[in-house]
């Protein structure tokens, strides 16, 4: 299993799970990439992708992730799993908590990714969010609060990666 692991981070949070994530993952199954300094093409060069996004202040997308979104559209992901993960502050921001992780997740099935690790809607408190499947029930990817939730991002990390592991086996 050869997983790529592309992130943007302005303040480190995004990057700090990222690792935990490979950490998870396994040593020597997980290449990390910043995508301030690589390519958002090199995605392509991966069977399993993890994309991490940051929604910053009313929705907005992380500056890295702003910079680079034109380049998703070029991107081709049939055949590629795509798993994404996705920072947010629901009390602060919880009219627009994890709308980047929204927005990412509409931008990679339209390129034809096969999206996995969808994260249950239990124990958050906010008032809407894009990252919200249909029924509400689920977000479209691990959902994360640095801000507000800290103590819970470690278990969430290990439950999600172990439900990824599964997901992806059964392939």
């Amino acid at each position: 299993m050869n997983i790529g692991l592309f992130y943007g981070s302005t303040t480190c949070y995004t990057e700090i799970a990222a690792e935990k994530i490979g950490e998870q993952l396994g040593a020597g199954l997980v290449d990390l990439h910043n995508i301030k300094d690589v390519p958002l093409v090199r995605a392509q060069d991966y069977p399993i992708v993890i994309f991490g996004i940051s929604t910053w202040d009313f929705g907005e997308l992380q500056e890295d992730w702003e910079s680079h979104w034109g380049d998703i559209d070029s991107l081709n992901l049939e055949g590629h799993v795509v798993a994404l993960f996705g920072m947010g502050d629901q009390l602060g921001y919880g009219e627009w908590f994890q709308d980047a992780l929204g927005l990412l997740h509409d931008k990679v099935v339209a390129q034809g990714a096969t999206v996995v690790g969808y994260w249950p809607n239990i124990g958050y408190e906010f008032e809407a969010s894009k990252a919200l499947t249909a029924d509400g029930d689920y977000f479209v990817g691990l959902s994360l609060d640095e801000a507000n939730q800290y103590e819970d991002t470690a278990p969430r990390i290990e439950m999600w990666v172990a439900q990824l592991l599964e997901e992806i086996s059964v392939l």
